[in-house]
């Protein structure tokens, strides 16, 4: 279950992309979650995925 608060969601997300999961899509498939909700979501706190960095910046 992934946090619903976007501030949490966020540190969530960036500490599992950093600790476990090569990419976004891997992290979603692994945690049976949606990425277009987790990128709109933070989306609205103006943070963007950055493959290449692997974190939402």
């Amino acid at each position: 279950m992934l946090p619903k608060d976007p501030a949490i969601l966020l540190s969530f997300v960036n500490t599992k992309l950093r600790d476990e999961f090569s990419s976004l899509a891997e992290l979603c498939t692994a945690l049976d979650a949606d990425q277009e909700t987790i990128e709109t979501a933070l989306a609205a706190l103006d943070y963007h995925y950055h493959p290449s960095q692997n974190q939402f910046i």
